[in-house]
């Protein structure tokens, strides 16, 4: 068996990514205020209607159990299972 040999020169992955580390340029600095400003906007809105969003459910969510503790308050027999039969307190 022949064994090769890796020490005698770098590879090509590994000169990339040092020739990359020297002239790095995010996105941000490669994009135009413009741009950039439109995208933070953009993201604004997003958030903006993903709060109403939730905020929408949490409220539909309180109707919702308000009108299952109203029906049940009007349930005898839910009553009835859920009282306490410590008459004695209420003479």
């Amino acid at each position: 068996m022949v064994k090769k040999k890796n020490g005698s020169r770098p590879s090509q992955s590994a000169q990339r990514s040092s020739a990359q580390e020297g002239s790095a340029a995010t996105l941000k600095d490669l994009l135009s205020e413009e741009v950039l400003g439109k995208l933070k906007a953009q993201a604004s809105e997003i958030k903006a209607a993903e709060a109403a969003r939730q905020e929408e459910a949490k409220r539909i969510a309180e109707e919702k159990k308000k009108a299952e503790q109203k029906r049940l308050d009007n349930d005898f027999e839910h009553l009835l299972e859920n009282s306490s039969m410590e008459w004695q307190k209420f003479k």
